[in-house]
Parts: C-alpha cells; sequence; structure tokens
C-alpha cells in the first residue's frame, strides 16, 4: 500500500459486459480513500454508476460524434475553446430534446440555416 498512501478501502467489482452479442464479466478494481463504514458496498456501487453516466452522456459524445479524438486542434487555448463549443452544441441540442447526438448532428448538417436558429432559439 506504499504506492496509495491514503488508501482506506479495496474493493472488487465485477460486471457482465456484452459486446457484439458476446458476453464477458469485467472485473474492476477499485482503491478509495473512504473506509468501509463511510463507504459501503452500496455507496462504491453507486459511484461507480454516476462515474459512468457522466462518462456516456458528455465524454462519448464529445469521442464519437464529434470525433474530439482526431482533432487537429491542439496548440495554445484552441483545444480548450473548441471543447467548449463542442459542450455548448451538445447542451442547445439537448435543451431542444434531442436524444440522439448524431441523429440530430446530422439533421442540422442538412440545412445551413438550422444551427443558426437552434443557436438563436435557445
Amino acid at each position: 500500500m506504499d504506492d496509495f498512501t491514503g488508501a482506506a478501502q479495496v474493493a472488487q467489482l465485477r460486471r457482465t459486459v456484452t459486446r457484439k452479442g458476446r458476453r464477458t464479466v469485467e472485473i474492476v478494481c477499485l482503491i478509495t480513500s473512504a473506509d468501509a463504514r463511510t463507504a459501503p458496498p452500496e455507496l462504491l456501487a453507486a459511484w461507480v454508476q454516476s462515474h459512468w453516466e457522466i462518462e456516456n452522456r458528455l465524454h462519448w459524445v464529445r469521442d464519437v460524434p464529434f470525433d474530439e479524438d482526431r482533432s487537429q486542434v491542439r496548440t495554445g487555448n484552441a483545444p480548450q475553446v473548441m471543447g467548449g463549443l463542442r459542450n455548448i452544441a451538445i447542451t442547445l441540442l439537448r435543451l431542444q430534446g434531442h436524444q440522439n447526438s448524431a441523429a440530430a448532428l446530422r439533421h442540422h448538417a442538412r440545412g445551413t440555416d438550422r444551427p443558426v436558429n437552434l443557436f438563436l432559439s435557445a
């Protein structure tokens, strides 16, 4: 535990994942400074679930429909600015009721007035 100063609890999480029709079991180790009284198994599970909720609601959308990982913008403040603009676009699409970001982006790409109207209607 020398490498994990402050660690009070180690837990193992097993989850069943289905990808392309194939089921596998993943085992994940969790390390936390919260002891077992402060963070019982139910709370640890809630923390993991909330992490994936954030990952799925924002990071995945930025990575896949916006293809952020292949962005050529790498210098100065430009990466942060572009990330902020992507977040604004995601927020505006969600406020307009779009659940599927990829479909919403395709919809707005088909009409030059649609992105402007989206922005002005917010």
